[in-house]
């Protein structure tokens, strides 16, 4: 069964949304993007939302996604394999997320730090000397409401991380605050719910679940200016209608209802029900899935909003008339949408994985000689890089908009 989120939870202002210009935005449409960290890379979540709003946001984007995670890997491990696992993959775009192992899980240590912001420096100048775009993030802060020693740890990482920002700066890369975004919404959590019985972001403190996942994304896209439009619509009871990235037809409204034929440039990102917990420390999603709605000279009442004629969800005429979300709807036929194109990106990703940990990660033992075995490596990730070329397509296809037949009518 679906978590339907409540109306007052839907709402946000959605026209006049202050957000980042695409042309400001890291990712570019044609990019080649690599996901380079440790073990919460390796878990396919956060890349996997981030992917996600890249393919929901830019439906004719054209990208392709490699993720290089490796459990328990640091920055010193990251450059060791930048070039093989990252550079021979001719990537014009990279996110490198290291940092958590780095530190130790204890008290600051300045050795540990010098070898990090070495590594770091390391992996900047390849990636530059290459022309490839890099994004470098710091990593989630730790929950230390669940992770033995988190208390310690939350403290360590702020002064382990200090030096990203300048080291990017000086390599000519982006900087993704997401150690400082992720604690600031964990030192709210903590407030409201100080044994994690909601607001449990990581499993085990660190780790992702869906719920820590989402905050990473949302973290890292935001701090490189995602766009937070998806599009938008406002009308009266009378006139035509107001648009953004999207175009209405057959338009009727009255003071009790109104029909229309709304064609979206791009989808919105499907809200999962375990991300729910999560939404009110990350702006409820209006500065990454702004899917509005404003419709004025309502009756007073309150108001069911359907589409093909399934109900999305429900608001009062005051609500419509400040404006509400309707990317936050966990039903209805555009959140379909958005489930299919996320089982696309999964299933795709599946071969990504494959072929990451067979054939990249193959290393024979030493007492077995193979001829050429660099070769077959080569031919072996060309070969699975097709099946994932194919599974991307269906990704595209997926990612299409279509119409839909929007009604708002008095709820009985």
């Amino acid at each position: 069964m679906r978590f339907v989120l409540p109306a007052l939870a839907l709402v946000a202002i959605s026209l006049g949304t202050t957000q980042a210009d695409d042309k400001d935005f890291f990712f570019k449409p044609n990019d080649r993007v690599v996901f380079l960290g440790d073990s919460i890379t390796e878990q396919y979540q956060y890349s996997t939302y981030m992917e996600l709003y890249l393919t929901t946001r830019y439906p004719k984007g054209n990208f392709v996604f490699l993720n290089a995670g490796i459990g328990g890997d640091t920055a010193f491990g990251g450059a060791n394999r930048f070039q093989s696992h990252v550079l021979d993959e001719k990537p014009t775009a990279i996110t490198i997320n290291f940092g958590m192992n780095d530190g130790g899980y204890g008290g600051f240590d300045e050795k540990r730090n010098q070898l990090y912001r070495e590594s770091t420096e390391k992996m900047l100048k390849m990636a530059k000397d290459a022309g490839v775009r890099v994004a470098l993030c710091s990593p989630n802060a730790v929950d230390p409401r669940v992770k033995s020693n988190g208390k310690q740890y939350f403290e360590t990482q702020k002064q382990f991380y200090a030096p990203l920002k300048q080291i990017a700066a000086n390599g000519g890369a982006r900087f993704a605050d997401q150690y400082g975004l992720t604690r600031a919404e964990i030192e709210k959590m903590t407030k409201d719910d100080p044994t994690a019985k909601t607001a449990k972001p990581y499993y085990d403190g660190f780790h992702t679940s869906e719920p820590g996942a989402l905050i990473m994304a949302h973290a890292i896209l935001t701090e490189l200016k995602a766009p937070a439009l998806v599009s938008s619509v406002e009308f009266g009871t009378k006139g035509e209608a107001k648009t953004q990235k999207c175009k209405v037809t057959d338009l009727k409204a009255s003071e009790t209802g109104a029909t229309f034929t709304r064609t979206d440039e791009c989808v919105p990102m499907p809200v999962l029900a375990k991300w729910l917990p999560m939404l009110p420390y990350i702006n409820n999603l209006k500065d990454l899935n702004d899917y509005g709605l404003k419709i004025t000279g309502l009756n007073d009442g309150k108001y069911d909003v359907l589409a093909d004629g399934k109900l999305v969800a429900s608001y009062t005429a005051k609500e419509l008339a400040e404006g509400v979300n309707l990317g936050l709807a966990t039903t209805g036929p555009v959140f379909e949408h958005g489930m299919k194109i996320f089982d696309a990106i999964q299933r795709k990703n599946g071969h990504v994985a494959t072929r990451f940990f067979t054939v990249h990660r193959f290393n024979p033992p030493a007492w077995l000689k193979v001829a050429d075995l660099d070769t077959q490596k080569k031919a072996e990730l060309d070969r699975i890089m097709k099946i994932v070329d194919e599974n991307q397509k269906l990704v595209d296809t997926a990612a299409k908009p279509v119409a839909h037949k929007w009604e708002v009518k008095l709820a009985k």
